[in-house]
């Protein structure tokens, strides 16, 4: 277990709304739109829900409260109960027309720019720590001492190789390289406008009970996007919810300070050159222009480390002007004997298949036989698998004897 380093700056809870960084108007709407659902109401209960710290739900309570939108019902403990009033549901439902987020406030671009900034990855590793870092992987040191200065550069590393030379198993590793954590916005206001950013499936939160940060940020690891061929350009902009009146960040919005691999670069529905040509401004400067639906443009930061795994050739891909912005080409080539023999110990003793001594040898020798010119990284995994299914169609334990292999070979392999 790698022990995570707190993250560079925490953000203090607001002591007032203007310190909250976002219109009063919009945190207004939000305290009547979440008062509307849930009908009774505490200063605690939304805050919870809000985000919001007490001072500044306290100031917009006794706000409302003195425009005779709310009306209190009792206390809770030293809390105040309360719903809406007939003016107070009408003007809800006004504003639950322009959108229907009740969810935690958003911060302002302006704070969540500096905080990426802030927390970009600064990485030290040397081969022994690499190789511990990505020990489930068998590689050589000439591979390592290339992708050891490509990360600690941070700047986009381009995986090359024929298939099944294991691109993308090394490729969603890569995060494994950062020790430290970062916080999250849940959405950010732009223009008036809500911007959901934090995504469970790309995000993993950390336990956190510091009362010193602001509620409206998540600690959390530093996050992986894993895209391939269903990439299409739409991905890559603010996606409006028709229905919600609410923005979702795009892919590499999400994957700020953090990993964005493309994986299979070249099979996806939009052209190489289109993601290429949409990424030049970036991957160069480091910064991303978003468009809201009405035409607004705003700059976002793009502190992300972009990682392409591919294996076509690259010049087919992009032109020399783009692969000069990829800094780090790195060639993933096929195994030599001594890795292909490790993979398969390490395969069949993960999975508890039983191998003789010369299984390796007698695999590779399969290989070749099949018309392969080269050893792949993948082969191993993939004939154990066959190995396995051979045994239960058979109603017996797996086992890498010659015969079996013989036969998983013979059925993954096609005929030359």
């Amino acid at each position: 277990m790698v022990s995570l380093a707190s993250p560079v700056y925490c953000p203090p809870p607001p002591e007032s709304i203007e310190a909250a960084g976002i219109p009063q108007a919009l945190i207004t709407d939000l305290v009547l739109r979440r008062t509307y659902i849930s009908g009774i109401s505490t200063l605690q209960g939304l805050g919870k829900a809000l985000k919001l710290s007490p001072l500044v739900l306290e100031a917009v309570f006794r706000d409302l409260r003195q425009q005779q939108l709310l009306e209190v019902k009792g206390m809770v403990g030293n809390d105040y109960s309360f719903n809406l009033t007939q003016a107070g549901r009408s003007l809800a439902n006004d504003r639950f027309q322009i959108s229907h987020y009740a969810g935690a406030a958003p911060v302002s671009l302006r704070q969540y720019t500096r905080l990426v900034k802030a927390q970009a990855a600064k990485v030290k590793i040397d081969r022994k720590s690499l190789r511990q870092a990505l020990a489930d992987l068998v590689l050589s040191d000439s591979l390592l001492d290339q992708l050891g200065p490509s990360i600690i550069s941070q700047n986009s590393i381009f995986l090359y190789g024929p298939t099944g030379s294991g691109k993308t198993s090394l490729a969603e590793r890569i995060l494994r390289v950062y020790h430290d954590t970062v916080v999250v916005p849940y959405a950010i206001e732009v223009d008036g406008q809500i911007i959901q950013l934090f995504d469970p499936v790309v995000h993993e939160p950390l336990q956190s009970d510091s009362a010193d940060m602001d509620p409206r940020w998540v600690m959390c690891r530093r996050p992986a996007v894993v895209t391939g061929g269903e990439l299409v350009p739409g991905m890559l902009e603010l996606r409006l919810d028709e229905a919600t009146g609410v923005y979702a960040a795009p892919l590499q919005m999400k994957a700020n300070n953090g990993v964005l691999v493309i994986d299979d670069f070249g099979r996806q529905l939009m052209a190489p050159r289109e993601l290429l040509n949409r990424w030049i401004v970036p991957l160069d400067r480091r910064v991303d222009y978003l468009s809201l639906r009405y035409g607004v443009k705003f700059q976002i930061p793009f502190e992300t480390l972009v990682v392409f795994a591919t294996n076509l050739d690259p010049r087919e891909l992009a032109d020399e002007a783009f692969l000069r912005r990829l800094q780090n080409k790195i060639f993933v080539e096929a195994v030599d004997d001594v890795l292909f023999d490790e993979i398969f110990r390490r395969v069949m003793t993960a999975r508890n298949v039983p191998f003789e001594p010369e299984s390796a040898s007698l695999l590779r020798k399969l290989c070749y036989q099949h018309g392969c010119l080269e050893l792949r990284a993948c082969y191993p995994a993939d004939v154990c698998n066959i190995l396995v299914s051979i045994s239960n169609y058979e109603g017996r334990a797996p086992r890498a004897d010659r015969e079996d292999l013989s036969r998983a070979t013979t059925l993954y392999f096609t005929k030359t």
